[in-house]
Protein backbone atom coordinates (compact mmCIF):
# COMPACT_ATOMS: atom_id res chain seq x y z
CA UNK A 1 0.00 0.00 0.00
CA UNK A 2 1.26 3.48 -0.86
CA UNK A 3 1.99 6.01 1.78
CA UNK A 4 -0.14 9.12 1.36
CA UNK A 5 1.62 12.41 2.00
CA UNK A 6 -0.34 15.48 2.97
CA UNK A 7 1.13 18.88 2.21
CA UNK A 8 0.92 21.16 5.23
CA UNK A 9 2.53 24.26 3.75
CA UNK A 10 2.96 25.89 0.36
CA UNK A 11 5.44 28.53 -0.77
CA UNK A 12 5.63 31.09 -3.56
CA UNK A 13 8.99 31.99 -5.03
CA UNK A 14 10.31 33.99 -7.97
CA UNK A 15 12.23 31.82 -10.39
CA UNK A 16 15.64 32.95 -11.60
CA UNK A 17 16.48 31.97 -15.18
CA UNK A 18 19.81 31.75 -16.98
CA UNK A 19 22.10 34.80 -16.79
CA UNK A 20 20.17 36.04 -13.72
CA UNK A 21 17.06 36.90 -15.73
CA UNK A 22 13.95 37.05 -13.57
CA UNK A 23 11.22 34.51 -14.33
CA UNK A 24 7.67 34.23 -13.11
CA UNK A 25 6.30 33.39 -9.70
CA UNK A 26 6.09 29.68 -8.89
CA UNK A 27 4.07 27.70 -6.35
CA UNK A 28 5.41 24.54 -4.74
CA UNK A 29 5.22 22.54 -1.55
CA UNK A 30 7.46 23.52 1.35
CA UNK A 31 9.50 20.32 1.07
CA UNK A 32 10.13 20.99 -2.63
CA UNK A 33 11.34 24.49 -1.79
CA UNK A 34 13.66 23.07 0.86
CA UNK A 35 15.19 20.74 -1.76
CA UNK A 36 15.59 23.61 -4.27
CA UNK A 37 17.23 25.84 -1.68
CA UNK A 38 19.56 23.04 -0.58
CA UNK A 39 20.71 22.40 -4.16
CA UNK A 40 21.33 26.10 -5.04
CA UNK A 41 21.17 28.35 -1.97
CA UNK A 42 19.97 31.88 -2.70
CA UNK A 43 19.44 31.29 -6.43
CA UNK A 44 15.65 31.77 -6.35
CA UNK A 45 13.86 34.43 -4.30
CA UNK A 46 11.37 33.26 -1.67
CA UNK A 47 8.29 35.52 -1.65
CA UNK A 48 5.77 33.83 0.68
CA UNK A 49 6.02 30.81 2.95
CA UNK A 50 3.74 28.86 5.27
CA UNK A 51 0.65 29.20 3.08
CA UNK A 52 -2.10 26.79 4.13
CA UNK A 53 -3.74 25.97 0.77
CA UNK A 54 -2.56 25.65 -2.81
CA UNK A 55 -5.41 27.88 -3.95
CA UNK A 56 -4.26 30.71 -1.68
CA UNK A 57 -0.67 30.24 -2.89
CA UNK A 58 -1.80 30.43 -6.52
CA UNK A 59 -3.62 33.69 -5.84
CA UNK A 60 -0.53 35.15 -4.19
CA UNK A 61 1.64 34.02 -7.09
CA UNK A 62 -0.69 35.73 -9.58
CA UNK A 63 -1.02 38.81 -7.43
CA UNK A 64 -4.80 38.55 -7.10
CA UNK A 65 -5.08 37.57 -3.43
CA UNK A 66 -6.88 40.66 -2.19
CA UNK A 67 -8.70 41.72 -5.34
CA UNK A 68 -12.46 41.85 -5.45
CA UNK A 69 -13.89 39.52 -8.07
CA UNK A 70 -14.85 41.28 -11.31
CA UNK A 71 -18.51 41.80 -12.01
CA UNK A 72 -20.12 40.17 -15.00
CA UNK A 73 -19.25 41.82 -18.26
CA UNK A 74 -22.05 43.63 -20.02
CA UNK A 75 -23.04 42.38 -23.43
CA UNK A 76 -21.69 44.56 -26.23
CA UNK A 77 -24.32 46.78 -27.76
CA UNK A 78 -24.78 46.91 -31.49
CA UNK A 79 -24.69 50.20 -33.37
CA UNK A 80 -27.46 49.04 -35.67
CA UNK A 81 -31.09 49.40 -34.77
CA UNK A 82 -33.20 46.25 -34.93
CA UNK A 83 -35.01 45.77 -38.26
CA UNK A 84 -38.56 47.04 -38.38
CA UNK A 85 -41.38 45.11 -39.95
CA UNK A 86 -44.06 47.04 -41.85
CA UNK A 87 -47.61 45.75 -41.97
Amino acid sequence: MRKIEICNAWVVYRMTLNKNAVGGNVVCEQREWDALEASRPGFHTLLHTGIKTEQEAEKLARGTAGNTPPRGAKKPTSDKAPPTVSP
